[in-house]
């Protein structure tokens, strides 16, 4: 077999492959193009009615039910109410930078702090901290509490750095599409 039968030949099983690959995933597939529309329309209204969804992306009300309903089941979907924090006006909203403490892993930490209600959000960074939080409380008072519980007067947190919201510019969980281009 000559080098280009057997480049068109692998070709052709890696086109397969993927082929298979995103069948597999079926109709919850987060890399299908109709599937990134209806999240998009979702995340603008998530009570908008499929019927609306349908006619908006020219296919049968069926199948944004059928889309939906497969997305919600694997996971790629979640339908909820988010309050907006700036809207609300808590009293106290923040994000910590947290440099953890010798033996203490990030992991450890970001499991220990995201077990309570006033941290809304957790990620393991790179740079100049391990971890960054969202906090929110309703009160300054429970803010501060939190800070030294759980901060302060903690042996696995080493520093941290309080930075409060002052304007929300954007706030939005989108669906990234995965690219291998």
């Amino acid at each position: 077999m000559t080098s280009a039968a057997v480049s068109s030949v692998s070709e052709a099983k890696i086109s397969e492959s993927q082929a298979s690959e995103k069948k597999s995933r079926g109709i919850a597939s987060p890399d299908d193009d109709l599937n990134q529309s209806i999240i998009k329309l979702l995340q603008e209204d998530g009570r908008m009615p499929y019927k609306d969804v349908a006619r908006a992306l020219d296919v049968s009300e069926g199948t944004i039910r059928n889309r939906v309903q497969s997305m919600k089941q694997s996971g790629l979907l979640k339908i909820v109410a988010l309050a907006d924090p700036m809207v609300v006006r808590y009293k106290a909203d923040a994000m910590i930078g947290i440099k953890v403490k010798s033996p203490a892993t990030p992991r450890q930490v970001a499991e220990r702090l995201a077990e309570f209600s006033e941290v809304v959000y957790v990620i393991w960074v790179s740079g100049r901290y391990d971890l960054l939080i969202e906090i929110v409380c309703e009160t300054s008072e429970s803010f501060q509490d939190f800070l030294e519980a759980q901060c302060f007067e903690s042996n696995d947190i080493d520093q941290i750095e309080v930075m409060s919201g002052i304007e929300m510019f954007k706030n939005q969980f989108l669906l990234k599409r995965q690219s291998n281009s």
